[in-house]
């Protein structure tokens, strides 16, 4: 059963699960379970995905519930009148705060113009050695995409050497190695924890927030960090 975070007779969020695609695609053919014929079952009805999120990040995803709304929100999509907030855990200690001005290329071959605004909530260290070093940095940051290009976010933290951990790929193959031998963490710390629009039909902003999940919230306890407001 997904969380269903807002319906009404026109859009429906959920807080998407680590690991669940949002509809087929060529890249994981293998799966055999999707958000959409999942959402669908659910409530009955045809749903219309509006935006996207990586298989292995979870949080906020919001659907159309017809066709009309659905051209309505991919306009403020487009126009960037959407805000999608995440939370990221990534390696090291980060600048406080950056935008990330960095073009990516996509699977076309097609160089993009992508932006990413981020800052540092809370810095964390472990004892867990590498490299000859006892200790390990780790910071929680809350990133603001201005664009939306394919892995963004994985692309952008990788780019500033602060990648996201458990990201495969675009991370850091060491600290995942480690992390999963000491703490068998298999997914990626990353979260789409807030969505902020105007509602398409009667224009009222709309905030929605999710909830981290366990997996998030077990990193959160090994690396003491407070994520009681996400929870």
């Amino acid at each position: 059963m997904l969380e269903i975070l807002y319906q009404d007779q026109y859009i429906i969020a959920i807080n998407k699960p680590s690991g669940l695609l949002v509809h087929k695609s060529f890249y994981a053919r293998d799966a055999k379970v999707y958000a959409i014929q999942e959402l669908r079952n659910q409530i009955g009805q045809h749903v219309y995905p509006i935006h996207r999120l990586d298989r292995k990040t979870s949080g906020v995803l919001l659907f159309a519930l017809d066709t009309a709304v659905l051209k309505i929100m991919n306009d403020r999509f487009a126009t960037r009148e959407v805000e999608k907030k995440y939370l990221a855990i990534l390696r090291g200690w980060s600048p406080q705060e950056q935008t990330i001005d960095y073009d990516l290329t996509n699977d076309d071959n097609i160089t993009q113009n992508a932006i990413t605004y981020f800052h540092r909530l809370q810095n964390a260290e472990i004892e867990l050695k590498l490299n000859n070093k006892p200790t390990s940095r780790y910071c929680l940051v809350e990133a603001i995409p201005e664009t939306g290009r394919m892995h963004q976010l994985r692309k952008h933290f990788k780019h500033i050497f602060h990648p996201i951990l458990g990201s495969r790929p675009h991370g850091c193959n060491k600290q995942n190695k480690l992390w999963l031998e000491n703490f068998e963490l298999k997914g990626m710390m990353l979260h789409a924890h807030q969505l902020i629009f105007n509602h398409p039909i009667n224009n009222q902003q709309l905030i929605l927030n999710a909830k981290v999940n366990e997996e998030f919230s077990k990193v959160g306890t090994i690396l003491r960090l407070d994520l009681s407001k996400y929870q």
